[in-house]
């Protein structure tokens, strides 16, 4: 198996791939509401972390500000 056979191969696996989800709305719609959700999910996490990062910046004096 050569270079030109492995990246011919993935470039097939790609277009396949973005063929499906070219032609099923439902699947696309999944995967983008999925991405949205996964974001906004992040999002929160870390906000959370942050406010509990700042709590405990405020609750010690001997911290740089």
């Amino acid at each position: 198996m050569t270079l030109y056979d492995l990246f011919w191969g993935i470039g097939d696996f790609l277009y396949w791939t973005f063929q499906l989800l070219q032609n099923d709305f439902w699947l696309t719609s999944f995967v983008n509401y999925g991405a949205i959700l996964l974001g906004f999910g992040g999002l929160l996490y870390w906000l959370n972390l942050q406010k509990k990062f700042n709590a405990q910046a405020e609750s010690d004096p001997n911290q740089l500000k």
